[in-house]
């Protein structure tokens, strides 16, 4: 009666019925009539004396029917069954329901990757994305029903008390029962993302808001790993109602009982060395770039990498950043280069059994190294160059005693591998295809696949919001006594009307060691700015934002969500690395934020101090 039932009854079939429609073209012809012309044009050529055996030709026939299959779901988002559909190739789905934001993008990576072939433009690099299986939003709204939490858990305030429940509570059959499945196939590390309706959308991006868990998934008992898998599905929905996510909710004037969560289950791409876990390259890149220099243009684009888990870059550390059109154009000195080279790295712990989400949170079995862990590794070689001291250069000659310097000279300088090609390429694609800007996470296997050829994986693609307001300000006629502010790299085009305020850090008082303090003091003013609806303009040393508090101000989003305008500032003894590559820059762009990075080492770059200082406080 159909394709399916036809598969099934063919291996049935006696080898004498086989035969004798085989000798007759009955199975092509039978085909044919019911419309199946690819499959039965592809079966006509075979002729009966090609096959020594019946069973060599009942597999001949079953393996063109299983490729006609695959062709027809390529590209496709396929309902998760790894006994019959290959993981490693196509996006899997659990249940019903929307995607999210994240899913969304995946499921367009998949189509596109699919139906072009990146063989002939980029002959040397496979294109991938790591075998991903997607929880749909419908799955969120039954447990919520499932566990009568409609209305009890939008009114709960303690996060903690939120995610307890959470863990106690129990997923529907279908999702527990395929999890179990999925954990039977796949016993390599997972990174179990967030996939809310809202988030990486054109209007609010809702980026690095809610959690994210990565998991070593190497547990020997499948009982185990299924618990720690079921456990970060659960802990993804509780981010929700984690303080950071109904801040940022309530900043952006959108109901948090409309978001709904899909989850995603990724393959983590990387390598295993000596119980830990990560890969050789990992980064974003973005289509369009706020500052460009010398002949780069906006349209460009610019990538941030490093090694290590994607941690590492979207948190704002000293990654490198280059130009996937000119990748030898380096943005600063040998002295910065070597100053500022990466010097940790966070990689996935696969001999911790003891830690637990719960107690953990997102980085429970994560684990921050030094960079020369790395080296002991061997994944420096194609990442990192050494600083010849006699001869005051960068080299490649890892016999020479000398700082590790990490470039990525043999990948962007002597194209080992073609990945700022690959960049430039997709980036460009991407932005065709989605007809605005974009942005790309991916990561980089340097180890040959079967091939002989390495792999950049595409981990997640998200649009771009870019300022379109155009004024033009002629600069001679300001007068050089009112200007309060001044940078060489500023970001936005826009006119702010409204703003009467200044919240800056008095850098005569200011004390690297209290910034976790000063982000409190921060969410304390923003909350008072919000109640009275005014926004402000925001001045402090070092990242706004960053995870690391000795480069700057751990605040998050939420907790600056009224100021209008970023400044970072650099100190004498405080030097400034802007906060590019991170979530934070994200929200910057997206919510068309102005932003200053002021490193205060040229006379064209400065803060009026004196001035600021000289207003009566309000």
């Amino acid at each position: 009666r159909n394709l399916k039932e036809f598969i099934r009854c063919l291996q049935d079939v006696p080898p004498e019925s086989l035969l004798y429609h085989a000798q007759r073209n009955g199975i092509s012809t039978w085909l044919m009539a019911r419309g199946e012309i690819s499959i039965a044009k592809r079966l006509r050529p075979y002729r009966i004396e090609d096959f020594d055996s019946t069973t060599k030709l009942r597999k001949k026939i079953l393996d063109v029917f299983e490729e006609v299959r695959m062709e027809r779901l390529r590209g496709r988002v396929v309902q998760f069954d790894p006994a019959t559909v290959n993981m490693d190739r196509f996006v899997m789905r659990i249940g019903d329901g929307s995607f999210g934001g994240k899913g969304r993008g995946l499921a367009f990576l998949s189509n596109f990757i699919e139906n072009i072939d990146f063989n002939a433009i980029v002959p040397d690099l496979n294109i991938k994305i790591p075998p991903t299986t997607i929880i749909g939003a419908g799955e969120f709204t039954a447990f919520l029903e499932k566990n009568n939490f409609q209305k009890s858990v939008y009114d709960e305030k303690n996060y903690e008390e939120v995610r307890h429940q959470f863990l106690s509570a129990r997923l529907s059959d279908e999702v527990v029962r395929k999890l179990r499945q999925y954990v039977e196939y796949m016993d390599s590390p997972l990174a179990v993302r967030s996939s809310g309706l809202f988030e990486d959308s054109l209007l609010q991006p809702f980026a690095g808001v809610f959690a994210t868990y990565v998991l070593p998934n190497n547990d020997p008992n499948p009982e185990v790993r299924f618990d720690q898998l079921a456990s970060a599905v659960k802990l993804v929905y509780a981010s929700i109602f984690s303080p950071t996510a109904r801040d940022y909710f309530e900043a952006v004037h959108y109901k948090i009982d409309e978001e709904k969560m899909a989850v995603i289950i990724q393959k983590l791409v990387g390598q295993k060395t000596h119980e830990r876990f990560y890969p050789h390259v990992s980064g974003v890149a973005q289509s369009f770039n706020y500052y460009p220099f010398s002949y780069m243009k906006p349209e460009d684009g610019f990538a941030v990498i490093g090694v290590g888990l994607g941690k590492y870059v979207v948190g704002g550390e000293k990654a490198w950043r280059f130009c996937p059109r000119f990748p030898n154009l380096e943005l600063s000195s040998l002295g910065d280069q070597i100053k500022d080279s990466q010097d940790y790295f966070y990689a996935v712990d696969l001999e911790d059994k003891s830690s637990s989400l719960i107690d953990g949170g997102e980085d429970a079995f994560i684990r921050k190294l030094d960079i020369s862990e790395a080296e002991e590794d061997g994944n420096l070689k194609h990442c990192a160059m050494v600083y010849d001291m006699n001869n005051d250069r960068l080299t490649t000659d890892y016999s020479i005693r000398g700082p590790r310097v990490v470039n990525f000279g043999n990948i962007l300088k002597y194209d080992f591998v073609p990945l700022p090609h690959a960049l430039d390429v997709l980036l460009r694609y991407f932005r065709e295809a989605m007809g605005a800007p974009v942005e790309i996470e991916f990561a980089l296997d340097l180890d040959a696949a079967p091939n002989g050829h390495p792999t950049l994986w595409l981990l997640q693609i998200k649009p771009l919001i870019r300022l379109e307001t155009h004024l033009d300000v002629d600069f001679s006629e300001v007068k050089e006594e009112r200007i309060v502010l001044k940078s060489d790299k500023g970001m936005g085009n826009g006119r702010y009307e409204h703003i009467h305020d200044i919240v800056f850090m008095d850098v005569e008082k200011f004390d690297r060691t209290k910034t976790r303090e000063m982000a409190v003091e921060m969410a304390e003013l923003n909350k008072k700015m919000e109640s009275e609806g005014r926004e402000y303009v925001l001045i402090g040393p070092g990242r706004w934002g960053t995870r690391d508090p000795s480069t700057g101000i751990p605040v998050y989003w939420s907790q600056i969500s009224k100021a209008r305008v970023v400044v970072e500032m650099g100190l004498p003894d405080f030097p400034l690395e802007a906060s590019l590559g991170s979530h934070f820059f994200h929200n910057v762009t997206s919510m068309n934020v102005g932003y200053f990075s002021v490193r205060r080492t040229t006379d064209l770059e400065f803060v009026d101090m004196d001035f600021l200082q000289s207003q009566t406080p309000v």
